[in-house]
């Protein structure tokens, strides 16, 4: 399933109609217009939940997951998310399935949608997720992939929008890894108009066809893409610094090189000084104090990190109403 771009109008729950029954597989694939009012419909979702309002949007909806990694957020605000909604959750592992014993991933897409009312995945390869959509009738939610994590980007944004009370003109600091986790932030930026410079070390740049998609669509919002790799030159000045961690799952054995490669990159107090004096400090998490950042940023009055991830199950409520409600 492909999601088409086109014109799009608010409704009164505030989520854009052409996004039900799509897949988000990644955020370049979503209107532009979509991803603003996703991110105001999680911040209203968000303000429900505080005033203990419940939202029963989906109720009867089904959720299948599929998880082909560890995870903490992504499990527990899609699984905690849809029980708010009025939904429910069936959590899968690959082992559980026939997919274990040779059964094509075409087969499963088909028998899930018979089942299910949407199947969100968290695995190794994005070909895989891409290959899963195609032959389902029903959404896809990419959990995370070697080269998208969406629903950690819209989180991004719920937060920079709550903290700043705006997302465009914002300028934004990475500093690390050319990650996945990269990639959607950079496709977030670049569709809400935030200006994004990242200081990334020689070797570990981000794929050239995503970026050159995100520069496009700069273009039409008003946002500026840059890189550099001097992290002082990307923080000076930033309203918010976001780093993730050198080494990804999957990477481990990698750790010892990235470890060196990435001297000089880590976010400590003396590069937050060189940031905006109010700024955000962010991080997708799991963190490691000491290598990317250090204890004293991730709990220092510029963190905002723990508010980010309680932000992934807003965000992605937010989402699940969007494609299913």
């Amino acid at each position: 399933m492909s999601m088409e771009k086109g014109l799009v109008k608010e409704t009164a729950s505030g989520v854009a109609p052409s996004l039900k029954g799509k897949d988000c597989l990644s955020l370049s694939a979503f209107p532009l217009e979509a991803i603003e009012l996703l991110t105001e419909k999680a911040m209203q979702l968000k303000k429900q939940q505080v005033a203990g309002k419940e939202c029963q949007c989906l109720n009867g909806k089904s959720l299948a997951m599929i998880f082909d990694k560890p995870s903490t957020r992504t499990r527990i605000s899609f699984e905690v998310g849809m029980k708010q909604l009025g939904g429910h959750t069936l959590h899968l592992h690959r082992d559980e399935l026939q997919l274990s014993r040779g059964e094509t991933l075409q087969d499963t897409a088909r028998i899930l949608s018979g089942y299910v009312d949407a199947v969100l995945i968290r695995t190794f390869t994005h070909e895989l997720v891409a290959e899963l959509a195609e032959h389902a009738s029903i959404p896809v939610i990419n959990g995370l992939t070697d080269l998208h994590h969406p629903c950690q980007a819209l989180a991004d944004l719920l937060t920079l929008k709550e903290e700043k009370g705006h997302l465009k003109g914002l300028k934004l600091a990475y500093i690390g890894d050319g990650n996945n986790v990269f990639h959607s932030l950079l496709e977030a930026a670049a569709a809400t108009g935030i200006h994004l410079v990242a200081a990334i070390p020689k070797g570990y740049d981000p794929n050239e066809t995503i970026v050159q998609q995100a520069v496009q669509t700069a273009v039409q919002t008003g946002a500026t893409i840059s890189f550099t790799r001097i992290p002082e030159e990307a923080v000076a000045g930033a309203d918010a610094v976001y780093t993730d961690v050198w080494s990804s799952m999957g990477q481990e054995e990698e750790e010892e090189k990235r470890i060196q490669d990435f001297q000089g990159f880590q976010v400590n107090e003396k590069l937050m000084s060189l940031a905006d004096s109010e700024a955000l400090f962010l991080h997708c998490l799991p963190a490691h104090r000491g290598l990317e950042v250090t204890a004293e940023v991730m709990e220092g009055p510029h963190s905002v990190v723990f508010q980010q991830a309680e932000n992934r199950l807003h965000a992605q409520k937010a989402l699940l109403a969007g494609l299913l409600g």
